[in-house]
């Protein structure tokens, strides 16, 4: 990926990120899914100060496993999760994969948070798993 270009459903946000993704995951956290409305969420990280956005965005506060402060950033309009903030990687922002104009180049190198996988979900790759995130 040499450019990453995006937005939400009704295309209100914009985001742009020239970086080279840090790490692609597919994550089975139960927040993730509740938010995805599915059993996973592929995200893409890049350094926070890489990624502009225009548009309205609206966040969710919540606290993750760690005890630390998540924060969901989302259209207000049509509801597209868009990013996560995640105050234990506070240099990196996830953007949800599915909000990628072009997802060809997608290629995850891991899964996190698998001990919360739903149990239909397969495994059978060769990427790296961790029960809960990585580190």
């Amino acid at each position: 990926m040499s450019k990453i270009v995006g937005g939400c459903l009704c295309g209100k946000i914009r985001y742009t990120s020239t970086a080279e993704p840090v790490m692609t995951a597919v994550c089975h956290c139960k927040n993730c899914q509740k938010q995805a409305g599915t059993a996973f969420s592929v995200i893409v990280a890049v350094p926070k100060p890489t990624l502009a956005i225009t548009g309205p965005i609206k966040t969710y506060n919540e606290v993750g496993s760690s005890g630390k402060s998540v924060r969901r950033n989302f259209c207000p309009e049509c509801g597209s999760p868009i990013t996560t903030d995640v105050e234990v990687m506070p240099d990196l922002v996830f953007i949800k994969a599915g909000t990628l104009d072009d997802t060809s180049a997608l290629a995850p190198t891991m899964e996190i948070f698998c001990s919360s996988a739903q149990p239909w979900t397969t495994h059978e790759n060769k990427m790296q798993k961790y029960a809960r995130g990585p580190g």
